[in-house]
């Protein structure tokens, strides 16, 4: 037998596609621009024109301030049909790509890996990725604001309402699907068909990733890209979205949940001054 060979596994990588047709390329390109534009491409626009703007004004980035879920109305019911439509039509666009994916032989969830075949590994994979990701995440937000490029990002009062918690846990649920399963599964796999190299898949979605966290300054941008790459890295290795979802969902209910409910609880370590 010749040296090399024999019954060493195969490395792992995210699924392989079988490229388009070239008289299907143009339809690939526009269903891409189409997805996007009614999704994460339309908020990386938007937060492009915010940071422009941010960066016009006379008020330096360090004192400017951004609020994530903010409150929609002052009517509970109603800001509670807000926020909860809003949570519903973010994702039908994550509908929309499972069912672009969709093959006769194969779902699209299990095309992207995102179902129940290793729901253990999935678990402990996102939560490892969770506090490989977190800490350094938080610095990196302290160190922007101390340098002036990374505005304040002010979470939601947790007391508002009995329902605002399972609102900003289904928010960050929300994000997670709809980063996790267009940025990554869905875009991989249609630039993977268009016959794009895998590093030149991951750091094109980093880049769209950190653009669309722009409204919230400069040092977002970075970090979110770098997170987008390791996650892109990730998937080439596993294959699977599940675990980004995990870790990405455990990220943003800290972020929107565990952050606000720390100032509450030891203000002076935050700089927040009682009333």
């Amino acid at each position: 037998m010749a040296r090399g060979t024999g019954t060493r596994p195969a490395r792992t990588s995210f699924p392989l596609e079988s490229r388009v047709l070239p008289r299907d390329r143009a339809r690939l390109w526009w269903e891409i621009a189409i997805v996007l534009g009614l999704s994460l491409g339309q908020s990386a626009v938007y937060s492009i024109f915010t940071i422009v703007q941010r960066l016009a004004a006379p008020t330096p980035l360090k004192d400017q301030s951004t609020q994530v879920n903010p409150s929609q109305s002052t009517t509970p019911w109603i800001d509670f049909t807000y926020q909860l439509l809003d949570i519903v039509f973010a994702l039908m666009a994550v509908a929309l790509v499972i069912y672009l994916l969709w093959r006769p032989a194969q779902s699209g969830f299990r095309r992207i890996g995102l179902d129940w075949s290793s729901p253990w590994r999935d678990l402990g994979g996102g939560a490892l990725l969770f506090v490989v990701i977190g800490v350094p995440g938080l610095a990196l937000y302290v160190v922007g604001r101390l340098i002036g490029i990374t505005v304040d990002v002010q979470a939601s009062p947790l007391d508002t309402y009995w329902w605002t918690v399972p609102i900003l846990v289904l928010s960050a649920v929300r994000a997670a699907l709809q980063e996790e399963i267009i940025m990554i599964g869905y875009l991989f796999t249609r630039l993977k068909q268009l016959g794009w190299n895998s590093w030149w898949v991951i750091v094109a979605s980093a880049l769209v990733r950190g653009s669309y966290h722009l409204y919230q300054g400069i040092g977002p941008f970075f970090g979110n890209a770098a997170m987008g790459i390791l996650f892109g890295w990730c998937y080439r290795r596993w294959g699977r979205t599940a675990p980004l979802v995990v870790t990405h969902s455990l990220l943003d209910i800290v972020s929107f949940v565990g952050y606000p409910l720390a100032v509450a609880l030891w203000p002076a370590i935050f700089g927040v001054t009682k009333s």
